[in-house]
């Protein structure tokens, strides 16, 4: 088909994270553009479901239930006594349709068409679209297609999911009220981001898992402080346990879950969240047409240039797994437009940094100590607890910890991980130092704001230089009176 033939010369299924920024990408390369969104909003999981509305709702809980002031107050303080579901939607909901609204002025404004309907292929550049509001189906073709349907939270078939009693992460904003105990299947970034922020409201949760600790891509110090909040907060961990059934059982003051462990165990609760992964979001878009397959989560293979095996077709974001992030997932959109139009483009996805907003955050960038063991390199680590530093004591947050791994011989840089307050965006000084190489001297000759939580990389590279035992006469100049 010659160029003047296509309808669009790029064409995005799904208007979440990858798929709005592969859109604009098209159009500042003066692209024919449009997008296809299957519901009545914009913006996808990310804005209307995941993402947006779980870090809203935990600012909520983080600000209506005093959670950073009892370090001064006590554990008793609260700035809203009986905190409702409602209370948190007000924000929540705020949010959430501002999101939806700068996405589509940004989509208007370059000049990307929206249309509302539910994409399926009848070949590798042909799309039928039937429109959501009952107008009649037409068939539309496209030089290049982009899927970026984002995913659908796991649903067992033998678990009795009702949204209600026993619902998933996408069902939160619509509980009617806060559960006094819960029970969370599942220990992934979701079941800890949430487990955290009921139990900051006071809920008593009980957080299941098969793996034998949480989180095992995160550096283990780091998860082994999560557990120890956790727990502080009352969090029962139920680890090496796999989850059999659920059942509702009445009870005095209404219906409550029963779950049934493999190991014998039961627990009862108010209510359970089933959070056991997520299914990528291609059952609808009859991918046999255009001779693509999904693996059995519904995810998609495609090479570094985010093309699937079909020259035409690019797929981005959480439909092609890991690492499944709003920010990883706007790059690959952005990369996978400029290659398809011959763009030349580059990034640099080995270092991009992971953010986990449970209570308290977590965020890291680089290796671990386990993947460093493992690759057998020499390194050394350097640590600073916010307790040392002012600001730590100015905020509330006493128990956040900085740690910085480096090379041992040449003291570059190799990894940084944060938990606490704040860690999402200090991670971000650490990773430009990551992405150009740099050395932990960089920390000990700057200057950092006083007070501030950047003061942590200073007081990290110290403890670190002290380990190796290799100060440098400057280093000893420069040394802070708290190492």
């Amino acid at each position: 088909m010659s160029l003047e033939h296509y309808d669009y010369d790029l064409l995005v299924i799904g208007s979440g994270p990858a798929g709005k920024r592969a859109a604009i990408q098209g159009a500042k390369l003066d692209k024919r553009v449009a997008v296809v969104e299957r519901t009545t909003v914009l913006g996808g999981v990310s804005v209307n479901l995941g993402t947006i509305p779980s870090k809203t709702l935990r600012e909520a809980v983080l600000e209506l239930s005093g959670y950073r002031s009892r370090e001064f107050y006590g554990a008793s303080y609260t700035v809203k006594q009986n905190i409702t579901i409602q209370d948190l939607l007000v924000r929540t909901n705020k949010v959430i349709q501002h999101e939806i609204d700068v996405t589509r002025h940004q989509l208007m404004r370059n000049g990307v068409e929206l249309i509302s309907a539910t994409a399926t292929f009848c070949g590798p550049e042909t799309l039928r679209l039937d429109f959501i509001d009952g107008s009649t189906a037409r068939t539309v073709t496209a030089r290049k297609i982009i899927i970026a349907t984002g995913t659908d939270t796991t649903r067992d078939p033998h678990i009795p999911l009702d949204g209600r009693d026993i619902f998933t992460s996408d069902d939160v904003l619509k509980l009617d009220k806060l559960p006094r105990t819960l029970a969370v299947v599942g220990a992934g970034v979701i079941g800890c981001e949430y487990a955290s922020i009921f139990a900051a409201l006071g809920v008593r949760v009980t957080l299941i898992d098969k793996r034998h600790r949480l989180l095992p891509f995160v550096d283990e110090e780091i998860v082994d402080t999560l557990g120890y909040h956790l727990r502080e907060n009352r969090v029962t961990l139920r680890l090496n346990e796999s989850v059999h059934s659920i059942e509702r059982v009445a009870g005095d003051q209404g219906s409550r879950v029963r779950l049934h462990l493999e190991s014998g165990k039961t627990i009862l609760a108010d209510k359970a969240l089933y959070s056991v992964g997520r299914t990528g979001a291609t059952q609808k878009l009859s991918l046999d047409q255009c001779g693509l397959a999904c693996d059995d989560r519904g995810r998609l293979v495609v090479d570094e240039h985010y093309r699937t095996e079909v020259p035409s077709i690019y797929a981005v974001g959480d439909v092609i797994g890991f690492p499944a992030l709003a920010s990883t997932s706007m790059e690959q959109g952005r990369l996978a437009v400029c290659h398809a139009f011959g763009i030349k483009a580059s990034s640099a996805p080995s270092l991009f940094p992971y953010g986990i907003y449970s209570v308290p955050e977590i965020s890291m960038v680089g290796k671990t100590e386990e993947e460093l063991t493992h690759e057998a390199v020499p390194y050394e680590v350097g640590k600073a607890r916010y307790r040392e530093i002012a600001r730590g004591q100015i905020i509330g947050d006493t128990t956040g910890l900085l740690k910085l791994i480096f090379h041992s011989e040449t003291r570059e840089l190799l990894g940084i991980h944060i938990i606490g307050d704040g860690a999402s965006e200090l991670i971000h000084i650490g990773q430009a130092v990551l992405a150009f190489k740099g050395t932990i001297d960089y920390f000990i000759n700057t200057v950092f704001n006083y007070p501030t939580l950047a003061e942590c990389y200073k007081v990290a590279a110290f403890d670190g230089v002290n380990r190796i035992g290799t100060f440098q006469e400057e280093d000893i100049a420069n040394a802070p009176i708290t190492v």
